[in-house]
């Protein structure tokens, strides 16, 4: 069954990779073998395709592959030694059979007759890794990520699995260093898992303040949603040069770079818009047709008692639309809540022990009648007061 499932995959890889000489026999070998066969059924073209052929029906249909398979590649490879296939097939054969040296030999002969074999680079990286051939096997995956399409993002996953040995770090930050489109899907790949978190900050480059990364989020958000919100706050805060002081970022709403959920999400969409303006204010529509989110942030609060304020520009009684909440992340209900124009006077509110992180929410309800709201927002602050001030 193993030796089944791998041979199906190197069908399906080898199918599109073949070299032939004859052009005319090669096009039809590849698309119409049964044609090609009547026209030349000799050609080692011929011969590689059907072979491949019955190897991919074979493993479709769960049978064993036809004895005379192997025969057929082998002559194959005697009339062209120059295709790779039958190498592929015969290292696939004795991988299967336990024979590591003649697959590794088999695979390095058909990387010499092509190159460009994705196969044979695949095969020989898996070989290298297995032997502990570190410096050869990242060789071979650099070279898969040129040839493959999408070579990063399809490499980075098998970059990710063997970045699980802390052993691999220093040849994989080598890698990175001389192939650093390689080192963002592998980061990727690494930051969904909470129990690969410590390889994304060992090898990801922090000389240069990752704040645009597209892992950084992923990271995030896998640290939050496992409760571990300090240590994923320093790690944005590294990437972002944020202050670790400060109670709510970014009140003047002027920082664009910096990742939620620490900084602002903002909504751009069928419940409304809310964009940053210059001089320091938030400009928000609330479209009046369906509830929703508009902008939040995961605050850091200790336990407390603190105070929203801010100045308002618009409506204020198409403001009651809107509101400000304060959450306990993973919470079923706030712990404070109150409409924008309300807040505006200021909003006081009581964080309660056991409350580790909280959501600041700027949501819109709909009524009845939709009633369009468009208000600025300015002089946005949060203070923690004394409890009964």
């Amino acid at each position: 069954m193993i030796a089944r499932t791998v041979l199906a995959a190197i069908a399906a890889l080898l199918v599109a990779t073949q070299v032939i000489r004859n052009a005319v026999v090669a096009s039809l070998a590849d698309r119409r073998p049964v044609v090609a066969a009547s026209f030349w059924s000799a050609h080692p073209a011929v011969e590689i395709s059907s072979a491949m052929t019955w190897i991919a029906e074979a493993a479709r249909d769960n049978r064993a592959v036809p004895a005379s398979t192997f025969p057929v590649m082998a002559r194959a490879a005697a009339k062209d030694p120059l295709a790779p296939e039958p190498y592929l097939v015969r290292g696939v054969r004795a991988e299967v059979a336990g024979d590591g040296a003649t697959a590794q030999a088999a695979f390095e002969a058909a990387q010499w007759r092509d190159p460009r074999s994705l196969p044979a680079a695949y095969f020989l990286a898996d070989r290298y890794f297995r032997t502990g051939d570190v410096r050869r096997g990242l060789d071979e995956v650099a070279g898969l990520s040129r040839l493959a399409p999408n070579g990063p993002a399809t490499i980075g996953p098998y970059l990710a699995a063997y970045a699980r040995n802390p052993a691999a770090w220093p040849a994989l930050r080598s890698m990175f260093r001389a192939n650093p489109e390689l080192a963002s899907p592998t980061l990727g790949a690494l930051a969904a898992n909470m129990a690969t978190v410590p390889a994304v900050l060992a090898l990801a480059d922090w000389r240069e303040k990752p704040v645009g990364a597209p892992w950084l989020p992923r990271l995030l958000e896998t640290l939050t949603n496992a409760g571990q919100y300090a240590k994923a706050r320093a790690i944005w805060a590294r990437a972002s040069g944020a202050s670790a002081e400060e109670l709510i970022h970014d009140a003047s709403f002027g920082d664009k770079v910096a990742p939620p959920p620490f900084n602002w999400a903002l909504t751009a969409s069928g419940v409304g818009l809310a964009e940053r303006q210059a001089g320091g204010r938030l400009h928000v529509i609330f479209y009046g047709q369906q509830d929703g989110i508009l902008a939040s942030q995961l605050l850091l609060l200790q336990p407390g008692a603190y105070r929203l304020s801010m100045q308002l520009m618009g409506d204020p009684a198409r403001a009651k639309l809107l509101n400000w909440s304060v959450w306990c992340d993973k919470a079923a209900a706030p712990i404070a809540s109150a409409t924008l124009d309300a807040a505006a006077r200021g909003m006081r509110f009581d964080v309660p022990s056991g409350c580790d992180a909280q959501w600041l929410k700027l949501s819109g309800s709909s009524g009845d009648i939709s009633q369009q709201v468009d208000v600025t927002i300015a002089a946005l602050r949060l203070e923690r007061v004394n409890r009964g001030a």
